[in-house]
């Protein structure tokens, strides 16, 4: 179901020009391995080193990574095609809302490099059991599919995951470096 979903956003794009605007000054910048902040539109030196927290806003389409409570590099996302409200169930295509921790770096995902998120927590499956459903799982933070890395930051322009976090596989590559196992991630809307 995945690479369906993800089908459907690739044929919508791949009419689009995905070097024009600010999606090509993006994809220059983090192409040429500097990091683009979002909030000035303009192209910024790296940081290095690890971080120990995540944030994810879904309203803003925005995750922020920090370092000792200081913000270090924020990323727009492309987050699950089923809507805003928090993760419900199994194939809902949502992304859920809470504390987590990264829980795996998964180097031969199906997409550019993936970080596993640990949803669902012991309450989450509890709830979902009273409800009489699969709470769901395999939701991480990961890069576009394979061999659709062109795309860039086009891809923000839609929702369009299972219910995941999605970059830009450059700004993937700087993500899977920086977030150690057990890096805690708070997902709210």
């Amino acid at each position: 179901m995945k690479r369906f979903g993800a089908l459907i956003l690739f044929s919508l794009l791949a009419g689009c020009s995905v070097t024009s605007g600010e999606y090509g000054a993006i994809d220059s910048c983090l192409s040429a391995g500097q990091a683009w902040n979002y909030r000035t539109g303009k192209c910024e030196r790296t940081a290095e080193g690890s971080v120990d927290l995540i944030r994810v806003d879904k309203s803003a389409h925005l995750m922020s990574v920090y370092r000792g409570g200081q913000l270090v590099r924020e990323f727009r996302v492309a987050l699950g095609r089923g809507g805003p409200q928090p993760k419900v169930q199994q194939g809902d295509g949502r992304v859920p809302e809470g504390t987590y921790r990264i829980t795996a770096h998964n180097p031969n995902s199906a997409f550019h490099l993936s970080l596993r998120i640990g949803y669902p927590t012991a309450e989450q499956i509890a709830a979902a059991a009273k409800r009489g459903v699969d709470p769901g799982g395999d939701i991480m933070i990961h890069g576009l599919p394979n061999a659709r890395g062109w795309i860039g930051a086009k891809h923000t322009s839609v929702d369009w995951t299972d219910g995941c976090v999605a970059v830009t596989n450059t700004e993937m590559d700087w993500l899977y470096k920086a977030v150690p196992d057990g890096t805690r991630i708070e997902i709210t809307s």
